[in-house]
Parts: structure tokens; sequence; C-alpha cells
């Protein structure tokens, strides 16, 4: 299976607009929504059958027994996170609370217990031709780059015998975007030009470097300003990166999209581009299994 991974620098770039465009250009088996903090791919997906949802547990959560505690307060004292507090009794916040279990450790009647906490839900969508994977983080939970691994294992677990799997990610650098890159075959830049849309395209680029995989980059909404894209384009030459294509701004992709569409299901500028940018991807994709 191949692995085509689609990421921003930041939030509003197109990065999702574009992966939908992928998956109905393609008619990809198998696809995933890895911005777990925020899915939005399911919306233009249309399946009409329910996903298949799966509590995900991440890191576990203290608990007070109120009748074994003698309210030493040892417990409080010791909790970096000021995650136990005093009420009507001892409680904990279990928001606060970050699962590193000093409390159950120091608590001299065995009061305190680390028990599983529900962090989220995996979605599995299927039939007996098609696999969505997605997610959706427990607002207050930290475990986003477990739970993008889950995506990911869920996905190829269920498509074993699939060519081709698109990966839409988070925007940003952090750890859902860290996880999503593990293991893909190559990974897509949507960059927008703007101030803070180049410099994070430059950090999104440095992460992704590290994971040694193929980098190719796409300028959307490129006539915005015309001084910053071509500022986006000498940056991919000097450091060797394919750029695969301007994308204009379009006001009818904007209609699409609160339509529920993909800017390729309609006759439009940017539909239109991102189909040169979807051909010359999949020929830099594949291109890397020829030469192998």
């Amino acid at each position: 299976m191949k692995q085509l991974l689609i990421l921003s620098g930041k939030g509003g770039t197109g990065k999702t607009t574009i992966a939908s465009a992928f998956i109905k250009l393609s008619r990809v088996r198998a696809y995933a929504d890895c911005d777990v903090d925020a899915p939005n791919l399911h919306l233009i997906a249309r399946w009409n059958a329910a996903p298949k949802v799966t509590d995900y547990y991440g890191l576990p959560k203290a608990v007070i027994d109120c009748e074994r505690c003698i309210a030493c307060d040892h417990c409080r004292e010791s909790c970096r996170f000021d995650a136990i507090f005093v009420e009507d009794g001892y409680e904990v916040d279990p928001f606060a609370c970050e699962g590193c279990g000093v409390c159950e450790y120091i608590c001299p009647v065995g009061a305190m217990t680390m028990e599983p906490d529900v962090a989220g839900e995996l979605m599995l969508y299927s039939d007996a031709e098609n696999v969505f994977s997605t997610a959706k983080l427990k607002m207050g939970s930290g475990t986003s780059g477990l739970l993008v691994t889950e995506v990911k294992k869920e996905m190829k677990a269920a498509a074993t015998d699939v060519e081709l799997a698109i990966i839409d990610g988070s925007p940003g650098i952090g750890c859902p975007v860290i996880a999503s890159l593990s293991g893909v075959d190559m990974v897509l830049i949507v960059a927008e030009p703007s101030v803070s849309g180049i410099s994070d395209m430059e950090r999104i680029i440095n992460t992704a470097e590290r994971f040694r995989t193929k980098i190719v980059v796409c300028i959307n909404k490129y006539d915005t300003n015309i001084e910053h894209t071509e500022s986006i384009e000498e940056f991919c030459k000097e450091r060797g990166l394919p750029l695969l294509g301007r994308i204009p701004f379009d006001s009818d992709a904007v209609k699409a999209i609160n339509k529920g569409q993909s800017i390729v299901e309609i006759d439009c500028a940017s539909g239109r581009a991102v189909r040169a940018v979807y051909e010359k991807a999949m020929e830099l994709l594949f291109a890397q299994k020829n030469t192998l």
C-alpha cells in the first residue's frame, strides 16, 4: 500500500479541500482523516452506512475511594498538576489529571487507583470495497498522537489489498502530525501565500524532512499574493522540492464546499488546477515504486 499524506503548516490553507479532491479523482479505496482534534473529511465522504465506533482509551486517570481515604493530604501535596482538591472531600479533576500515578504510589491506604479513561472515539466506515478511518479526540485529552496511530492502524487492517491510501493530516507540526508522518511514502504540503503561511510551511517541511520521506508542495490561493507565491517557489527551488502547481482562489470552490461537494465534482478553475496537481503527485508517488 502506497500512502500519500496531505499536510499544511497551518489551518485554513485548503488541505482537506485538496485531500477530498484527490480521493474523488483517484477513486481510492482506503483513506483516513487524521485531524483528530477537528475531523471534517466525513462531511464530503458521504457514507450512507453508520460507522463502527470504538472507544479509545488514553492515559488512565486517578480515582479516589472516599470510604478508604483518611484525608492525609499526601496525594494533593504530591500532585504536580494540581488535579486533586478538597471540597466535600478529596476529589480529582479529570481534565487536570495527567495519569502519572504518583498519588496511587504515595497513598498509604490504597484509596487512590488509576482507572482507564475514554480519550476519544475511533470511527471506521467500510463496505465491500472502501474503507474510511477517522476519530474524534475527547476535549481535554492530550493523547492525539496515539489516537492518530490507531486511526492509521484501523485503515491498514481493514484494507489489506489496496494499492493507494490517502491520508488527510492535521495542521501544524505537533504530535498528530508526527504520528501521521510515520510510515508514509510521500507528503504533499499545501502552502498558503501569506507571512504566517510561509513560516508554517517551512516548519512543516523541516519536520517532514526528519522522516526521510518524499516531500512535494503545491500553492493554494496563489493569486491572493503573487509576491509571496514567488517566495514559496524560490524556497522550493533552493531546497530541491518539487512544486506541483498553483491553485487559484475560487469563489465557486467555496460554494461547492458549502454544498458538501468536492471541487472536482464541478467545473471550476480551482478544480482544474487540482486535477493537474493530482496527476503530477501520482506520477511522482508511483515513480518511487518503479525505481525500487
